[in-house]
């Protein structure tokens, strides 16, 4: 981890509470409000925060499955994200979803008028609004978490697992 952690605070909480309070908290309640008030369907979000998940590195976020109504995505849905060109899991706003995330986030000047007119003939202008949104949250909060190393102090229990390697799986 890049940022010195007094002893017995959560890495977490301390950067993203106490370090900077006129900032990090309210960005705490943005990051929260994408997951809090979204309307996108569960398939589509989890395609796009997944595709920035992985292309951001974050360990904590490409482990991380979003519920909604008591649903997740199925096993093998973040290898789909990954071949989202060529997967035959998705429809066509999940498969849109995936693309405008990685353009969005490695090519956004790239935008053109072929991928907009796809993209509303599936998207309304207020679900165009609210992925762009949730694209933002996801690069700027998912890539501090990374660059700043916190992704690896609160990964979920399978990378823990993997990082210590098979010796510590008992």
């Amino acid at each position: 981890m890049i940022i010195d952690v007094p002893p017995g605070k959560d890495p977490i909480l301390y950067v993203w509470g106490e370090m900077v309070p006129g900032i990090g908290p309210a960005a705490s309640r943005f990051a929260t409000s994408v997951y809090e008030h979204g309307t996108l369907g569960l398939r589509e979000f989890e395609a796009a925060r997944l595709r920035i998940a992985q292309l951001n590195g974050c360990l904590f976020c490409q482990d991380w499955r979003t519920e909604k109504d008591g649903a997740k995505v199925e096993e093998g849905f973040a290898d789909a994200v990954t071949s989202w060109r060529t997967t035959t899991a998705f429809d066509d706003r999940t498969r849109l979803a995936a693309e405008y995330a990685e353009r969005y986030a490695l090519d956004h000047h790239g935008l053109d008028d072929s991928f907009w007119t796809r993209m509303k003939m599936h998207y309304s202008d207020q679900e165009v609004v609210e992925l762009s949104m949730c694209l933002g949250s996801w690069i700027a909060f998912g890539r501090l978490n990374r660059v700043l190393g916190l992704d690896t102090a609160c990964v979920l229990p399978s990378h823990v697992r993997q990082s210590r390697g098979p010796s510590h799986l008992t």
